[in-house]
């Protein structure tokens, strides 16, 4: 299986830090020191420009929802706007604090990668028009210091996974297709119960008896009770199972597809990915804790998101993955 690289990671915004507290190794909020300066972690500083890179990206990535724009819904620009300020500013906190864990453990780019990663500025930085260079302020070098922060910062993470277990089973990445019915009270159970035994319908028994959100269901392990994965795992295709007993109530399970072969091989990824992002967390978490982290506040709150047409840019991790990203 190849190891997943983390630019999407970076982008969903998990492992949130904090951005509150008093303690030397939280994240401060501190005075306007230099207007150019927004954030710094243990030694290492991100510009203003640096940020508004990010920012810009961020806002054009999550701005767009099913071909709508959200920054021309009244109701909807000043959340979504905070929202993006705090996932710039979390991003950007958590990629300095892995490049500081990356340069403990003495991790550092080869110059085939630092090759890779200024032809990647390079074409990152043509690529923005007169009004996004006017907006951002940046440098090639400035976007060439993000690159490289960026590059270090998965390399840290491949590391660190790189003895990950990769090889999953088809039993348990198993992913069936069914159908349920789920009641609260034993009095309706058997209602179903005898109306399955006298050969009813199930779809049409479920849309008059199911008290569940969904009669369709498609599941794997560790996503229904105990008792009914382990009945409906032993079904065949077109089977009903018995009355099920849970503490939330009765169900039953009928088996349209016992093993969705497509969704498997989905979940297989999942598992591995949950492998890996617990296996970082263990060592990043611990780490992290013992750095400091300060951000400029002032200055980040006087920053407006710009939602004009004209800031569009949304490339900056796609220039990334394919100038730098390598198979493996």
């Amino acid at each position: 299986m190849k190891k997943r690289k983390i630019a999407a990671w970076f982008l969903c915004g998990a492992l949130m830090l904090s951005i509150a507290g008093c303690s030397k190794h939280d994240t401060i909020l501190v005075p306007n020191i230099s207007a150019k300066q927004v954030l710094k972690v243990d030694g290492e500083s991100y510009s203003l420009p640096q940020a508004k890179v990010y920012l810009a990206n961020y806002k054009n990535l999550y701005g767009t929802v099913s071909g709508v724009n959200l920054w021309e819904q009244e109701s909807q620009s000043k959340p979504l706007g905070d929202y993006v300020k705090d996932l710039t500013i979390s991003q950007m906190t958590k990629i300095l604090s892995m490049d500081s864990l990356a340069k403990s453990r003495n991790i550092s780019l080869d110059e085939t990668e630092k090759t890779k990663v200024q032809k990647a500025a390079k074409a990152y930085y043509d690529s923005l028009n007169e009004q996004e260079l006017s907006y951002l302020e940046v440098s090639e070098t400035d976007i060439q210091k993000l690159y490289e922060d960026y590059s270090l910062a998965q390399k840290l993470y491949e590391s660190l996974t790189a003895d990950i277990n990769s090889e999953v089973s088809d039993d348990e990445a198993r992913i069936m297709d069914a159908m349920q019915i789920v009641v609260k009270d034993k009095k309706t159970a058997r209602s179903v119960s005898k109306a399955l035994a006298e050969g009813g319908d199930f779809a049409t028994l479920a849309s008059s008896y199911n008290e569940a959100e969904e009669v369709t269901i498609q599941f794997g392990r560790g996503q229904l009770p105990k008792e009914v994965e382990k009945a409906a795992f032993a079904l065949g295709n077109g089977t009903v199972s018995d009355c099920i007993q849970t503490e939330d109530g009765y169900y039953f399970i009928y088996c349209v597809n016992k093993f969705n072969e497509e969704l498997t091989d989905d979940n297989k990824l999942k598992i591995v990915q949950q492998r890996e992002k617990e296996a970082f967390g263990d060592v990043y978490d611990a780490y992290s804790r013992t750095i400091s982290k300060k951000v400029y506040k002032k200055v980040w709150e006087d920053v407006v998101v710009d939602a004009s047409k004209e800031i569009a840019t949304d490339s900056f991790f796609a220039v990334y993955e394919e100038h730098c990203k390598e198979s493996k």
